[in-house]
């Protein structure tokens, strides 16, 4: 199976940010080796001092897409569930690049209910870090809507049955420690609830 991942999709996160809207997707991959489900450890890594929650919205695909339309999206979803798009952030400005910051194994956490009939346009995604609220958006406020990267991704890559496509986080990302419970939020889809532990070995954060 494939995660595909989209970076900066949000407005107020852009504003955020302070950073131009992008003109297309900005798509990367997480590998398969990251999930984990619901009340499973997000462990962290010897390699990172900071390591960020990242609440979205993911896409389930229920059928082989490729060279799809906007229009036609929707039949190739099987339903939606939530994601936390966990990141090395440290290793993420280090490397320019993505692929390590991303990509430890925990790094990838998923619902374990696919819920299908709901509309994707309008949702509320919450991430709490020890009960306290840390993010709160809409899917209103995505600058690529779900049909719009389902239609995307699959012009770029053929997307099969049990692929994940996870849409983008909204402002408010932050730091994670050890010791921790993260729990992503999404309205009409559910919650998603991990622990954080550290490495055995590993330094944990910096301190602020």
């Amino acid at each position: 199976m494939k995660i595909v991942c989209v970076g900066l999709n949000y407005r107020d996160h852009a504003a955020e940010l302070g950073m131009a809207l992008p003109a297309e997707p900005v798509i990367f991959l997480k590998p398969e080796t990251a999930l984990i489900g619901p009340e499973e450890p997000i462990v962290y890594p010897a390699m990172s001092r900071q390591v960020d929650y990242e609440a979205e919205l993911a896409v389930v695909i229920g059928r082989e897409a490729r060279n799809v339309t906007a229009a036609e999206a929707g039949r190739y979803i099987a339903g939606y569930t939530c994601f936390n798009d966990v990141t090395a952030r440290d290793l993420q400005r280090r490397d320019v690049q993505w692929t390590r910051a991303k990509s430890f194994d925990t790094f990838a956490p998923v619902g374990k209910e696919v819920v299908r009939g709901i509309d994707p346009s309008d949702l509320l995604v919450e991430c709490y870090v020890n009960g306290e609220r840390r993010q709160s958006s809409s899917t209103r406020n995505l600058i690529f809507p779900v049909p719009e990267l389902v239609s995307f991704v699959s012009r770029v890559m053929t997307l099969h049955p049990g692929d994940l496509i996870a849409t983008g986080t909204p402002p408010g990302v932050g730091q994670l420690r050890p010791g921790d419970v993260v729990e992503v939020v999404i309205e009409g889809v559910g919650r998603l609830r991990n622990p954080v532990v550290l490495e055995p070995g590993a330094p944990g954060p910096l301190e602020d």
